[in-house]
């Protein structure tokens, strides 16, 4: 009998089955009656440099070969525990998919090029040889990196290596209107009017594989001293272990009393799937241009972003769910407003709002490394940024934004969900972003990071690429002039203070939404009533933003001095422009009104 020739599938971020063209070409060429390989052997591997990894150590007595994966910045953990808990639910979701198809998906730790040479060297000595080594492309200077590891190593050992086009996003490369990087427009909207009309843009799906090759019948171990778990509990339990040391916070916040995530899900293609199809049926998907402004609740927004980024559903496969709503062609949403009827608001912000995140991507692979550096796209030099780690005040303000204690009730609010549970919309978003980087004047690097170690739905380019736009380094045209007033987007956005209340509870009890916004402009027997003496954030807010609410929505003044704050930067008021109450955009088409609106972290 001859020796297995086997097929190493190493998935990164394209954790699904269905519309993953690398399974579909596998199972095509398995199904021949002559194929180079006999087995198949999906693999998937712990970054060690993205994730910690010293939880899969064998024993408490070892110690890892590799640094703590800390980011550079602000030596914040890379991969905090929420973003760790989705992807490991998104990792065994992909095993458990391949196990139903008699294949299945082999788990290591360490860096992704040394994993696959020593399997290349271990099959040396097994019954077995390595025919090739297949992967997906991806955007990100590590990604790169990993990518050039890889292809050395396969091609030393003088096997096939095959780098994929990543099809998860919305356009296809092979569809886009330019073959080289820098001809991607600077502009968005310039980008998008290239490739409209967005309903005609995508490419079909890919079905979901039939057939696999099946699994070695010898897979070479774990090297030590890691060992690899055998449950989804105690993978999850080896990624949050060594972040229980906490990220040095001297007031982390805790989970208020009554209150609910926005995002209380589980990463993997099966539930992505029964978040599109609950999307749908409940008429969200339709609404959501007029609800994806929200603050509270799981439905004003599709919430997709996590799953879009760990690749466990395409865009593309969300298009078709839109198109099959629009048109009429399945049960899928019967009797829902809209059914049957055509693209409509909803459905077409939705398009929008992936083409965003094509864009994002195609922005990482145009200007690489600058992606990480303070001067950003732009390579801005003119901005004197404060930075934490030799500025003592800049240190303080960092600490108390990070803690959600600025004294902004949106910024503290949003930083407080954030912490807790992994996600904040939005809207938040920019706000927090703008406050940092435009209100503060810190390194906005370090906001980045903060929400790469923090976030569920990180994504490399969306991320670092959202927080320069918002910045004023990266590609927004209006830059530096594009500033959030965060008191006005609270009554905006907030009316009621129904978000500030929840997640800050030391404002609960006040019936004043100016005091909810900003506790700061309580007399001082007002304070005493309502228990919120000797509180820093209270006494001494980080920037003191004076803001009345008007007729039209109201103006706004930027002044004060709070500590970490800069005396007049940021101009107050009406020193940017958005969507909502007090913002005219009249004139334009939807997609104008988007182009408008958008700024930093776009999370779908």
């Amino acid at each position: 009998m001859s020796a297995p020739r086997i097929l190493i599938y190493l998935l990164r971020r394209d954790l699904r089955v269905a519309d993953n063209p690398v399974f579909t070409e596998i199972s095509r060429l398995y199904q021949q009656s002559q194929h180079t390989f006999t087995h198949l052997l999906p693999l998937y591997v712990f970054p060690a440099q993205q994730v910690e990894v010293s939880g899969f150590l064998s024993s408490d007595s070892e110690q890892s070969p590799y640094p703590e994966a800390r980011s550079p910045v602000g030596g914040f953990w890379r991969c905090g525990p929420h973003r760790a808990r989705f992807l490991a639910e998104s990792v065994w979701d992909t095993k458990k998919g391949l196990e139903g198809l008699q294949s299945g998906l082999e788990l290591r730790v360490g860096r992704v090029g040394e994993v696959v040479k020593n399997l290349l060297e271990a099959y040396q000595k097994e019954d077995g040889e390595i025919v090739g080594v297949w992967m997906t492309e991806e955007e990100g200077l590590e990604e790169k990196q990993e990518e050039r590891s890889v292809r050395s190593s396969v091609q030393d050992a003088g096997k096939e290596f095959r780098l994929w086009a990543d099809e998860k996003y919305l356009v296809d490369d092979r569809d886009l209107p330019f073959s080289r990087p820098q001809e991607l427009p600077d502009v968005f909207t310039s980008f998008r009017k290239m490739v409209e009309p967005l309903r005609d843009a995508p490419r079909r799906v890919l079905p979901k594989p039939a057939k696999l090759p099946p699994l070695p019948t010898v897979v070479p171990r774990q090297p030590g001293p890691f060992t690899i778990p055998n449950s989804l509990d105690d993978t999850m339990s080896a990624l949050l272990k060594p972040l229980e040391k906490g990220y040095g916070l001297q007031h982390p916040p805790k989970w208020p009393e009554s209150a609910k995530s926005a995002h209380p899900f589980h990463g993997g293609e099966i539930t992505a799937h029964q978040r599109i199809k609950h999307l749908v049926t409940s008429g969200s998907m339709s609404s959501y241009k007029d609800s994806r402004n929200g603050l509270l609740g799981e439905d004003f927004s599709t919430k997709l972003s996590a799953w879009l980024a760990l690749g466990c559903v395409s865009a593309r496969q969300i298009h078709e769910y839109l198109l099959d709503f629009e048109d009429g062609k399945t049960e899928l949403g019967k009797g829902v407003q809209g059914y049957g009827k055509g693209e409509n608001k909803g459905s077409s912000g939705v398009r929008f709002e992936l083409l965003w995140r094509d864009y994002m991507r195609l922005c990482t692979r145009k200007f690489g490394p600058r992606l990480f550096r303070v001067e950003g796209f732009k390579n801005d030099t003119s901005t004197s940024w404060k930075y934490p780690g030799r500025d003592p005040e800049a240190k303080y303000a960092l600490q108390r934004f990070l803690e959600g204690r600025t004294g902004a009730g949106l910024i503290d609010a949003s930083m407080r969900e954030l912490y807790l549970t992994g996600y904040t919309s939005n809207r938040a978003r920019q706000n927090v972003a703008s406050y940092l980087a435009k209100h503060l004047g810190v390194d906005w690097r370090n906001g980045a990071e903060w929400y790469e170690s923090l976030l569920a739905d990180y994504d490399v380019s969306n991320n670092w690429g959202n927080w320069q736009y918002v910045a004023g380094v990266g590609n927004d045209p209006r830059g530096e002039a594009r500033v959030f007033n965060p008191v006005k987007q609270a009554f905006d956005y907030d009316p009621n203070g129904d978000y500030v209340r929840n997640w800050v509870v030391e404002v609960r009890e006040l019936n004043d939404l100016q005091a909810v916004f900003q506790a700061w402009t309580l007399d001082e027997e007002s304070r005493h009533d309502s228990g919120l003496d000797g509180l820093d954030w209270v006494e001494m807010p980080l920037k003191r933003i004076h803001f009345q609410l008007g007729r039209g929505g109201g103006r706004g003044r930027g002044s004060g001095r709070g500590r970490g704050g800069e005396k007049g930067r940021a101009g107050g008021g009406n020193g940017y422009r958005v969507r909502g109450r007090g913002d005219h955009n009249r004139g334009q088409g939807w997609m104008g009104k988007m182009d408008k609106a958008r700024a930093a972290g776009e999370n779908l």
